[in-house]
Order: structure tokens, then C-alpha cells, then sequence
């Protein structure tokens, strides 16, 4: 590699930790961590571990220490988003599946797109990157005294996020796919309200009911069921959609459970939503993939230890 381009991605991961950013060595040309003491086991979905530390432990904003990194190798720049303090949005494009060479299916930034309006809100202006497969980066500041993990498609097809355990490639890195490139401003805005509520984790039961006490169980999924549709239905206006997502997502485990029949919390939620501002449309949207995303990551009751 040309010294000019070497030369550019210290100073890519130079400029990225005087933001607060902790950065650590990417494999030149890829997406990947190098590996340590012969490992190859590193991934962009949790800590890489051999023995030492990962590459999230070893993420740095030391000015000496990324000097005394890169001046090893060409590297290209890695940002740890969780102790960077960041949330990043991952808007990905859809896998080419015809003949043709192109897709139907919208891409991560439509969908993106379409739930923000349906939420009532402007698509946030903040820091963005365009990935090397031509999908898009939102970088956001996580808020403070909440500790979010890597979800995948929790907001819609297409759309994961970063934050504790996982990391993003930095524009000015090159892949063998093509370059990852800035396209605004170097400022993160703070991660949306609305958006936060959808990412944070459907609020579990302190002491969740044993299966062999039925009558319990279902009582405490009663209460629930009335308790989040009474919180759906007085939301403030433009967090509505997103307290109906949290609220179908909690419920759904009463469901999965057989606590609670899906048709009769559909009814509550659709009778909530829309007495408090949503459309039937919406009310149904967001419920149908909220409950399914539900039903599916709660097949197994967790009793109370």
C-alpha cells in the first residue's frame, strides 16, 4: 500500500479518537480484527478473545498508542462503539437475488425511512457513512446511564445496530468491496427518544411466575396486558408507535407462553393505539411484526432463579 494511503488511515484513526472515539487495528483491505496469537475467530458481534485482550478491551483514543499501531501495517480503523459511546444504526442493501442482479425488497435506509414518518419524526441528521457494500452508518451518542447491546433487526428488515460488543468499520477504511466514505458532518446527534424505547430490552418480570402455578401466571399476564395497553393509549404524540412496539414486544412472551391468546392481545393493543392517535394501519403494522419478533425470542419460560 502506497505510504500516502498508510499515512491517511493513521490520521483517520487519529482524528476519530480526538472525538472520543476508541479505535483499534482492522485487517488492511477487510472488516476484520487481526488475529491474535494465530486466532481467527474475531467478529463484529462480540469480543475476541485468545487468552488476552479483545479488540473492544484494546480499543484506544492514546494518541501514542494507535502511532505505535499502525506504524505495524496499513491498517484499517476500527471504532468500538460501546466505549465510544456510541449507537450506530446499520442500514444495510438487499442481497441481489435475480438473475438481473438487483432486488425488490426495500433497502435498510426504506425501511428506516418509512418508520421514522410513521413515528412521526424527521430521518435524524447526524454523522453518516456510506459502507463499502453501499448501505449507510448513523452514528448516534447512546444516552446516559443505559448500557444497549448489538440487535439485529429489531427495527425492521435489514436494520441492526451497534453498540456494547460490537464495532463499525471508520470512513477512510478500504475493503476489497470498496471504500467506506463520510457523506455528513463529523457530528454524532444523541440517539432519538423514540428510537431508544425500540432498542432498550422488553422490561422482564422481577420474578417471573413458575409454570406450575398457572393461576399466578396468569393473573400477573392480565395485569400486564391492561397495564401496557393503558400506557399505549395515553403516549404522547410521536412516541406512540414506539410505546406500542415495546408493549407488543412484552406481552408477546405472555403469548409464546400460552398466558395470554395473541388475538386478545392484538385487540387490547389495536383498541389502545388507536385511542391514542394511530391509525388502524399503524396499530396493525406495528403490532404484527412487534408480537412475531416476540413469539419467536420467548419460546422458553425463564422462571425465577
Amino acid at each position: 500500500m502506497p505510504h500516502d494511503a498508510r499515512a491517511a488511515l493513521l490520521r483517520t484513526a487519529l482524528e476519530a479518537a480526538e472525538r472520543g472515539w476508541h479505535v483499534f487495528p482492522i485487517r488492511p483491505r477487510m472488516k476484520r480484527p487481526p488475529a491474535l496469537h494465530g486466532t481467527d475467530a474475531c467478529t463484529g458481534t462480540g469480543p475476541c478473545m485468545s487468552g488476552h485482550l479483545g479488540w473492544e478491551q484494546r480499543a484506544t483514543t492514546d494518541p501514542d498508542r494507535i502511532r505505535a499501531a499502525w506504524a505495524q501495517a496499513p491498517f484499517n480503523v476500527g471504532i468500538a462503539t460501546g466505549p465510544s459511546g456510541l449507537v450506530v444504526v446499520d442500514l444495510d442493501k438487499p442481497k441481489t437475488t435475480s438473475i438481473k442482479g438487483s432486488s425488490d425488497a426495500p433497502s435498510g435506509a426504506e425501511t428506516f425511512t418509512a418508520l421514522c414518518e410513521r413515528a412521526g419524526h424527521a430521518v435524524p441528521d447526524t454523522y453518516r457513512v456510506r459502507t463499502a457494500s453501499g448501505g449507510e452508518h448513523l452514528y448516534f451518542t447512546a444516552p446516559d446511564g443505559v448500557r444497549l447491546t448489538n440487535t439485529a433487526r429489531t427495527i425492521g428488515e435489514l436494520i441492526d445496530t451497534r453498540a456494547w460488543g460490537g464495532y463499525v468499520v471508520a470512513a477512510g477504511s478500504m475493503t476489497t468491496a470498496g471504500p467506506y466514505e463520510p457523506l455528513r458532518g463529523p457530528v454524532a446527534a444523541s440517539l432519538p427518544a423514540w428510537l431508544q424505547h425500540i432498542l432498550e430490552p422488553a422490561p422482564k418480570p422481577s420474578r417471573a411466575p413458575s409454570v406450575a402455578v398457572s393461576g399466578q401466571s396468569g393473573r400477573y399476564a392480565d395485569v400486564a396486558l391492561a397495564n401496557e395497553a393503558a400506557n399505549v393509549a395515553r403516549a404522547a404524540e410521536g412516541e406512540r408507535e414506539a410505546t406500542l412496539f415495546r408493549a407488543a414486544r412484552a406481552l408477546g412472551r405472555f403469548v409464546a407462553w400460552g398466558d395470554l391468546p395473541r388475538h386478545v392481545v392484538e385487540q387490547a393493543l389495536q383498541e389502545g393505539g388507536e385511542k391514542g392517535g394511530l391509525t388502524p394501519a399503524e396499530c396493525r403494522s406495528t403490532l404484527r411484526s412487534a408480537l412475531n419478533w416476540s413469539i419467536a425470542h420467548n419460546q422458553t419460560r425463564r422462571n425465577a432463579a
